[in-house]
């Protein structure tokens, strides 16, 4: 959701899809690039706080004025908003994880400088601890994303998914395309593994959830149509699984042309209150703006599309939760290494099966599951065995970490007990510890 940008450049090409075929092909053969591996992108949120007045939400425009200070970043990264004010950089693609990793730790320490300058703290967590979900982005995509998770029954889970939950996530190359299937099978499977080494979220909105990640089960409570993983029956066929999943999912937003004609030159996004299928829509069994769907209208379906795993040409994983700086870049690095390496990956793949439909027990109760905790030992130390020097001490404390079975998020928790919520959040929007 990295947009700051809430409305989308006008389609030329603006034909109807005239089938369903038509659709599946377009996506089937835009979503995966036949390409090596060794490409990687990050992407990382953080919470932000008034580190005087940690309940207090910074406005819009109050970061945006912050965001205005920030000179060009040293790796080149991005950097966005998120509608409840949540900061995410984004760094470009980097060869190899050591110069990904490298980018993004220097970009970070720019932005929090900056940050600190305007008495705000950037907080690595997966969920906000501390305020109530609110939008404080004023665009219209975000206000009509919430006036459709509303009309689904799931307006709660939808305002904390996008106001209250951060994320590190990893972008890698799709790969050669004898592999797809392989990769994007081991990609799903290495979830439940990694949410449960990555639970970062124990507090929501001021209350302990009873989860190891609170961000994770937001995001099981969505639509399963809109938020599930992506594969099929087994997988063979990913990319025809996610044209599947894309078109059996629910239109939530639709480009509203009278818009696109106007002077302003943009589309503007309307929200779809009733569960209408864009397969439905393309068939003329349900209408939608009076009109039929696009190509540019599918590709901006894909868009409120957000399982898992997300096939963009390349592969969006986006599961972790935000961890803390001394942890991200070896958790970055264990789960490309067990996507690129292929002796880590047939590790992987072998300690991961027993496992890999576990969501909901991995963030729920972590590592403490005695079957992730076999998977999660041995997919780090398949890691820990390829690491290179300048991720030696992240790794050490990764591995420390799971050798004991604990989480990020058990620190955290412990500090907010020790001290109350407000102050742990204090501490680290100050950077005390």
């Amino acid at each position: 959701m990295a947009q700051t940008t809430l409305a989308v450049t006008p389609q030329v090409d603006d034909a109807p899809l005239t089938s369903l075929t038509e659709a599946a092909d377009h996506i089937t053969s835009n979503c995966l690039a036949d390409t090596p591996v060794g490409l990687i992108g990050l992407e990382l949120e953080a919470h932000c706080f008034d580190t005087a007045d940690p309940m207090r939400r910074p406005s819009w425009r109050e970061l945006s004025e912050v965001i205005k200070r920030v000179p060009p970043l040293p790796g080149g990264s991005a950097v966005t908003v998120e509608p409840g004010g949540a900061v995410e950089l984004s760094t470009p693609p980097a060869v190899g994880v050591v110069a990904a990793v490298d980018a993004l730790m220097a970009d970070r320490a720019v932005l929090r400088t900056v940050f600190a300058r305007a008495g705000l703290g950037l907080v690595l967590l997966g969920a906000d601890p501390l305020r109530l979900p609110h939008r404080i982005n004023p665009g219209p995509r975000y206000r009509a994303m919430e006036r459709h998770f509303i009309a689904a029954g799931t307006g709660a889970a939808g305002a904390a998914m996008m106001t209250s939950t951060a994320s590190v996530q990893v972008n890698v190359d799709a790969g050669p395309a004898n592999g797809w299937a392989d990769r994007v099978r081991l990609a799903h499977a290495l979830g439940p593994t990694m949410i449960a080494i990555a639970a970062n979220s124990p507090l929501l909105a001021g209350a302990f959830s009873g989860w190891r990640s609170a961000r994770q089960r937001v995001w099981s409570q969505l639509d399963t149509a809109r938020c599930g993983p992506i594969l099929g029956a087994n997988g063979d066929e990913p990319a025809s699984d996610w044209a599947r999943y894309a078109l059996r999912a629910p239109v939530m937003l639709v480009q509203s042309r009278a818009a696109a004609e106007s002077e302003t030159g943009t589309i503007t996004a309307e929200p779809v209150t009733d569960y209408v299928a864009f397969a439905d829509w393309v068939e003329g069994q349900v209408g939608l703006a009076g009109r039929p769907p696009t190509a540019a209208d599918l590709d901006y379906h894909l868009t409120t599309l957000f399982p898992p795993v997300r096939p963009r040409r390349w592969l969006e994983i986006r599961y972790l939760d935000s961890v803390p700086d001394a942890l991200w870049p070896a958790l970055v690095f264990t789960l490309v290494t067990l996507l690129d390496d292929p002796a880590a990956a047939d590790v992987a793949v072998r300690v991961t099966e027993p496992v890999a439909t576990a969501w909901d027990i991995a963030a729920r109760v972590g590592l403490a599951d005695r079957r992730l905790h076999a998977s999660a030992t041995r997919c780090v130390e398949a890691a820990a065995e390829r690491v290179p020097p300048a991720l030696q001490d992240s790794m050490q404390r990764l591995v420390r970490m799971v050798e004991e079975a604990s989480c990020p998020g058990e620190e955290f928790a412990e500090r907010a007990i020790r001290c109350g919520v407000a102050r742990a959040v204090t501490q680290l929007a100050r950077g005390e510890g």
